[in-house]
């Protein structure tokens, strides 16, 4: 089942809206198995199509530390109908993502989450009108709030788009305390580049926020368009497949893994 999901990988193995493009020029392949189940093995907890183990598009072995996700990429395959839609599997191709691409690249992907640090979303605020200044506020502030007490990590806000420089000892504080086991920082990763807020992340990560939090904050200024504006549909399908991915990825940054 390599071939299904080396159409979904994209440049980066950790870019969901990459994967989206991919697929759509993937082959549809018919369900070939009847039993999923999971089983326990030197490589972690495995998924088994019929008793046999499912390969990674690398050839490894798709197993994940922890019993909890290894269930759920198991219902992802149980779900599947009469084709297999790698897109309705965002476990799976996170998995693949964090044994593929992160599990020997841990500190290359930990900077490239670190970069949003400097440019994060929550730094940028509107200057009108006052209910979007408000809005942005409201579920921002938390986050900042946290990383300040907690972390220790002051960050400057600004006006507008126009880029300011963050302290670098916020900077700093703020990587310290980024993840460092693999499959929470593929996690982080997804996070971090579906919301445009690394602080996001980390204050998921930590228990600072929820998902449903998170993901508001993350479109703070998206649902103010719409309500203005109307919602465009060509959008709203970009955003329903972010949500999957987000979803997975908020399973596995939150576990003890």
């Amino acid at each position: 089942m390599r071939e299904l999901f080396d159409d979904v990988a994209g440049k980066s193995p950790l870019d969901p809206m990459e994967a989206s493009r991919k697929s759509s020029r993937g082959p549809e392949r018919k369900r070939f198995y009847k039993a999923v189940d999971v089983a326990e093995t030197p490589d972690g907890f495995a998924v088994r199509l019929d008793g046999k183990l499912i390969r990674t598009p690398g050839k490894k072995v798709l197993a994940a530390p922890l019993r909890e996700i290894a269930d759920i990429m198991a219902a992802e395959w149980e779900a599947q109908k009469e084709t297999i839609d790698p897109l309705s599997m965002p476990m799976t191709r996170l998995a693949n993502s964090t044994i593929d691409g992160v599990t020997d690249n841990v500190t290359a992907v930990r900077e490239d989450i670190a970069k949003y640090l400097g440019s994060d979303l929550l730094f940028y605020r509107a200057s009108f009108p006052e209910e979007l200044i408000a809005r942005q506020g409201e579920h921002w502030d938390p986050a900042l709030r946290w990383a300040a007490d907690y972390l220790g990590a002051h960050f400057i806000l600004t006006e507008g788009v126009m880029h300011v420089k963050q302290p670098d000892t916020a900077v700093h504080a703020a990587h310290q305390a980024l993840p460092e086991n693999a499959w929470q920082v593929a996690a982080s990763h997804i996070v971090t580049t579906v919301t445009g807020s690394a602080l996001l992340a980390l204050a998921l990560q930590h228990g600072a926020r929820t998902p449903e939090q998170v993901w508001a904050a993350a479109h703070v200024d998206d649902d103010w368009n719409s309500g203005q504006w109307g919602e465009d549909e060509e959008v709203t399908a970009r955003r329903a497949s972010r949500l999957r991915d987000f979803e997975a990825a908020a399973k596995v940054l939150t576990a003890a893994v």
